[in-house]
């Protein structure tokens, strides 16, 4: 079968990908091997906002007497927990099926391999073979839990995500390596469900690509929820022999062993690039990404790969804007490149942490002279009406022409609110332009606003 548009995986990247394309008039196709919806949808950004919404509520429930509310008694049934988060994913997933068909897709379930002269071959669930061509072949298959040789993954005692996401009863201990957003969401949902929790991170931080004063507010506040956190740290080997975990830990003091139900390895992802025919085709690779041209195409002509597979940020969102900009590109449209120094990225602990552009270090290191202003969510009306008044909101400036680098964001519901960064970023709007765009009160809003009319000296609130 012949089609103007294959594209192979169907996470974020991929499905997005195959809308747009037929939205476009191409005949399109789209070929998965497990779910609709790909890891994102299935085994990542969806079910793990289930599990944290499930330990919010537990929270609340927790601190009812904080609102005025009689103290209850909370219990829960975990797998009753977990069975919701996979609800959830089941619901997304069959959204996906949903589009397809509205759209006029044509979905192939098995595993595929590129093949020469744009072709595909795809294997099925019963072993049957069967070719595909299109004029363009879209390689989106995303990326998997990354092992580490000395952190071997069994699926029961030493895990990734996608069993964290799905264990059959909950652990009274666990150790949580890497500090990166899964590993900080998923310590937080088990500590707040009750789990002992103890993070092992590399860095002199966690959250390392955050701004240094977001990581440093960010282990104050999980340190006070109980979660054991350990920076300059590394898990040199694991013994699995008896019950649980022990984990030799390499630290500045010397090496210590740790003990738990179960190790949980977050150590960052890999890209699914093996056993895809990129050898064969003679697409060329480095360090384990596709390498692409500025519109995706990879070194053979016809072949296009987005997402987790390239060396850009591996976030959903960043693969369906790639995906978009792709096929608008292959129809020919006037296509704006994506503006990689504009990504904002979420961590959706408690607090949570959003953040968008330079960090105060990454700005000055730049060169810039600089603006900063920052404003506590402690003095925000809204923030202390719904009882969340921990973290802050810091806004970078160009103290030259009033560019803002970044903005930088920790506290209850931030990442819905980072959007208004990137937009302003993206149109170029100055530190006054924020100060006198009028924001609704109460709302936590407010709070850029000040942010930014602290960096000005104009702050009204604190």
């Amino acid at each position: 079968m012949n089609y103007d548009i294959i594209v192979i995986g169907s996470g974020p990247g991929g499905y997005v990908t195959a809308i747009r394309a037929a939205q476009l008039g191409f005949k399109t196709a789209i070929i998965e091997k497990e779910n609709l919806g790909g890891i994102c949808l299935n085994w990542g950004c969806i079910p793990t906002k289930a599990l944290l919404k499930s330990a919010q509520v537990f929270h609340y429930i927790n601190h009812a007497e904080d609102y005025g509310l009689n103290k209850v008694e909370p219990s829960f049934e975990f797998p009753n927990v977990i069975q919701r988060s996979r609800g959830v994913a089941n619901k997304m997933s069959k959204g996906i099926e949903f589009l397809m068909k509205k759209n006029k897709i044509d979905v192939i379930l098995g595993t595929a391999k590129i093949l020469k002269d744009k072709k595909v071959s795809v294997t099925d669930k019963d072993g049957k073979i069967t070719e595909y061509a299109g004029s363009n072949i879209i390689i989106a298959t995303g990326a998997r839990s990354r092992e580490l040789p000395n952190l071997p993954q069994d699926g029961k005692k030493v895990i990734g995500y996608r069993q964290a996401l799905s264990l059959p009863e909950q652990p009274k201990s666990m150790i949580v390596v890497g500090s990166g957003a899964i590993g900080v969401e998923f310590a937080d949902f088990y500590n707040t469900m009750g789990t002992k929790v103890t993070v092992v991170e590399f860095m002199p931080n966690i959250v390392p690509v955050e701004d240094e004063e977001i990581s440093k507010h960010l282990e104050k506040s999980l340190k006070k929820s109980g979660i054991e956190i350990m920076t300059n740290a590394s898990v040199e080997s694991v013994d699995t022999s008896g019950e649980g975990v022990k984990a030799n830990v390499k630290t500045a003091n010397g090496n210590i062993t740790l003990e738990a139900d179960i190790l949980l390895s977050a150590v960052g992802i890999a890209a699914n690039i093996e056993n895809i025919g990129l050898e064969e085709v003679g697409i060329q690779t480095d360090k384990g990404r596709v390498l692409v041209n500025e519109w995706y195409e990879t070194s053979v002509p016809g072949y296009y790969a987005i997402g987790d597979l390239i060396p850009t940020q591996a976030l959903a969102h960043v693969a369906s804007a790639e995906g978009i900009t792709c096929v608008e590109k292959i129809k020919g449209l006037h296509v704006e490149k994506i503006d990689y120094g504009n990504i904002p990225g979420c961590t959706y602990c408690h607090p949570e942490v959003a953040s968008v552009g330079l960090t105060e270090k990454q700005a000055k290191e730049k060169g810039y002279e600089i603006k900063v202003g920052k404003f506590p969510l402690s003095a925000s009306g809204k923030a202390t009406a719904n009882g969340n008044t921990d973290g802050f909101i810091k806004v970078i400036f160009d103290a030259k022409y009033g560019e803002w680098l970044g903005c930088h964001m920790i506290g209850e519901g931030v990442t819905d609110m980072v959007a208004e960064a990137v937009v302003a970023r993206k149109l170029e709007t100055t530190g006054h332009e924020i100060i006198k765009s009028i924001h609704p009160h109460p709302t936590v809003s407010e709070a850029i606003m000040e942010a930014a009319a602290a960096a000005y000296g104009e702050v009204i609130h604190i």
